[in-house]
């Protein structure tokens, strides 16, 4: 059924169709509208077996879900920047635990300054932490990846929490046509969750414990490998989700006039439909301009980038946050991906703090590198006029 909703509902309602056993809540803008969506459903007697938790923070959101997850329970939760890093050490534990708790994360600047507004600052910071993470162009993607995440997170060669990272106010609260999902559907998709191990009396276990120095490692190795694991897993899940819905997401990094470009513009998130309209139209100009869409950030797609990107002769990288005393960690991920290759290569920094990027910002930078106007390195975008000012 297509009908126009905004970004949070989308996912709300498809959160209702993967039937969780707990929801932890705790508000925080702009992801207050999906906690808040999933209450309403939750008065209404449309969450089935569910309990709905109203937690006092964020790291009490997280902390419900471990203890629940722990126990077997299919759990969500939804925040976004500080929120996010309240939450952090709580699902550094879940990870290790190897608990496939769900997040959508509505990307946030982090403070300080204080900004409520899109980039993905905070997600960045935990892409270290053991949790997988997508990012997501437009609602309808984010619409279906919520029970793909539940059946990855969930697959007992995986067991880790998995976040999918939506953009904030520019996703969450724009209204799109998305064909909403239905229940018969999800439930072909998504069987219930059996886990393979939980807390119970009948078999009393033992998560988080102390690893003393002889034996650290292993649990770390093991983590890795699940997350290695991961990557197939996705697109088995893709290729099951295209043979239910019709919609192939089209894999961790999808490539569009990769093979014959002189440069590819790599970008995530909801900026890349505007960077994708831009590379069409100086493809008609006769300019020899690709994209690559990166959706899986964690685990990271060596391979598919490696492939889509080896006939580059320029790769420029659109960034929406910043390594501090380094550069962007999206291009820093890519020139470790494609090591050993010779391309030119450029990163700039755009929309920080929600700042708006303009089309014809897109047509200048891109311009810019496919002309040689521009030295190599990491670059901030538009934002000359605090050069003088900021020391």
């Amino acid at each position: 059924m297509k009908k126009v909703v905004r970004g949070f509902y989308s996912i709300a309602h498809s959160v209702k169709l993967c039937k969780p056993n707990v929801i932890a809540a705790y508000p925080i803008t702009p992801q207050t509208e999906i906690v808040e969506n999933l209450a309403k459903m939750y008065s209404n007697g449309e969450l089935g077996d569910c309990e709905y938790v109203t937690a006092e923070s964020e790291f009490g959101a997280a902390s419900i879900l471990v203890g629940a997850s722990a126990a077997g329970a299919r759990t969500f939760t939804a925040t976004c920047s500080q929120g996010l890093v309240l939450m952090s050490e709580v699902l550094l534990n879940a990870a290790g635990m190897r608990l496939p708790i769900v997040i959508v994360n509505t990307n946030r600047a982090l403070s300080a300054p204080l900004s409520i507004w899109n980039d993905h600052q905070d997600s960045m910071l935990l892409r270290d932490g053991g949790l997988i993470q997508i990012h997501v162009e437009t609602n309808q993607e984010a619409h279906d990846m919520v029970p793909l995440a539940f059946k990855v997170a969930e697959n007992p060669r995986v067991m880790l929490p998995f976040m999918v990272n939506m953009d904030g106010f520019k996703l969450t609260h724009a209204y799109e046509p998305v064909d909403l999902l239905d229940q018969e559907i999800v439930d072909s998709f998504l069987p219930p969750y059996e886990p393979p191990v939980y807390m119970t009396t009948k078999n009393p276990l033992t998560f988080g414990s102390y690893a003393p120095p002889h034996c650290y490692a292993e649990f770390r190795v093991t983590l890795q490998n699940a997350m290695m694991r991961a990557l197939d897993e996705i697109e088995k899940a893709y290729k099951d989700w295209a043979e239910i819905t019709g919609r192939y997401w089209g894999g961790h990094a999808v490539g569009e006039y990769t093979d014959d470009a002189e440069l590819v513009v790599v970008s995530m998130g909801s900026l890349t439909g505007m960077v994708r309209d831009v590379v069409n139209e100086m493809r008609r100009e006769g300019k020899k301009v690709g994209l690559l869409k990166l959706r899986t950030f964690r685990p990271f797609p060596v391979k598919e980038v490696r492939n889509a990107l080896k006939n580059a002769n320029k790769i420029l990288v659109f960034e929406r946050a910043v390594s501090f005393g380094y550069e962007g960690p999206v291009g820093i991920e890519v020139k470790s991906a494609i090591f050993g290759f010779t391309p030119e290569f450029y990163s700039f920094a755009v929309g920080l703090g929600g700042r708006d990027v303009p089309r014809e910002e897109i047509v200048k930078i891109i311009g810019d590198v496919y002309e040689g106007k521009v030295e190599q390195g990491f670059h901030f975008g538009t934002i000359k006029e605090f050069e003088e000012v900021v020391v």
